[in-house]
């Protein structure tokens, strides 16, 4: 008898939270899409044949360093959109989990964010598929922008994929809880995000997102190597948090959001204010 009012008061918390935050939820989903597309956009552009760029730039090397650099651009626009500001441009649910385990995000919001991740990036790669057809996205030179293990193995994707996805956090916890480095934080995700895709690509298309693989996974129907991607970036970002709060000098995790140096609402277990 006591479990039913218990039950009844989780569901209701449930439905408030969701009808509180769907908007946020929906920045989620939407934010990964347009990644998708963005990726998709421009991996036509830099790698299939009958693309004049691809014909007139021979070099592999440069063609990704630009593919890259498209890429930090679209995820810095994404985080000091308007619509980043107010949802904290995870789209990441490796970053999402490891901000709840940080004591962040609430359990709910944090399971909602993951969930509208992984739908936004397989509804952005459905659009991208629309976009450009399917005969040009399925070519072995985009394939969908699988992310899959390299010449070198499973191993060295694994690796990869952990040593990124730890930078890539690490630099965020240290930048994001400064006050003098916090308006920052999105800058350097996009420049991390070009050399990442220029540098390391090759070794394991360098994801770093679960939901990111997802989406091509999905449309492609390649699952090769999935799990890595499933489990070597939030390995990585937790390992990472876990360093952060290890270093003798670190700053209080004031909140989640990746760009927080404006006047956006804020649903997150939220010190940015009070501490800075």
């Amino acid at each position: 008898m006591m479990d039913r009012p218990l039950g009844n008061a989780r569901a209701a918390q449930l439905q408030r939270t969701f009808a509180q935050h769907w908007p946020e939820y929906l920045i989620e989903a939407s934010g990964l899409g347009l990644f998708m597309v963005s990726a998709t956009a421009f991996t036509v552009l830099l790698e299939f044949p009958g693309s004049w760029f691809y014909q007139h730039i021979d070099n592999a090397t440069l063609r990704r360093f630009l593919i890259g650099l498209a890429m930090g651009l679209t995820a810095i626009c994404i985080i000091y959109s308007p619509w980043g500001k107010r949802s904290g441009a995870h789209i990441n649910p490796a970053a999402t989990f490891t901000f709840y385990r940080l004591g962040k995000i609430a359990p709910w919001d944090a399971l909602f964010y993951m969930v509208a991740q992984f739908l936004g990036a397989g509804a952005g790669m459905a659009l991208a598929v629309l976009m450009f057809t399917p005969k040009i996205v399925a070519h072995p030179s985009v394939h969908f922008v699988v992310t899959a293990p390299g010449m070198t193995g499973t191993v060295t994707a694994f690796a990869a994929e952990f040593l990124l996805s730890f930078g890539l956090m690490l630099m965020v916890l240290i930048v994001s809880n400064r006050r003098d480095w916090n308006r920052y934080t999105g800058l350097l995700v996009g420049f991390l995000v070009m050399v990442y895709i220029t540098v390391e690509a090759p070794l394991s298309g360098m994801s770093m997102n679960p939901a990111r693989s997802f989406g091509s996974a999905l449309l492609a129907q390649d699952w090769r190597g999935f799990a890595i991607y499933m489990t070597a970036p939030p390995l990585g970002m937790l390992s990472a948090a876990r360093a952060y709060l290890q270093l003798p000098s670190h700053n209080p995790v004031l909140c989640c959001k990746l760009h927080h140096d404006n006047d956006a609402q804020c649903i997150f277990h939220c010190q940015y204010h009070d501490e800075l």
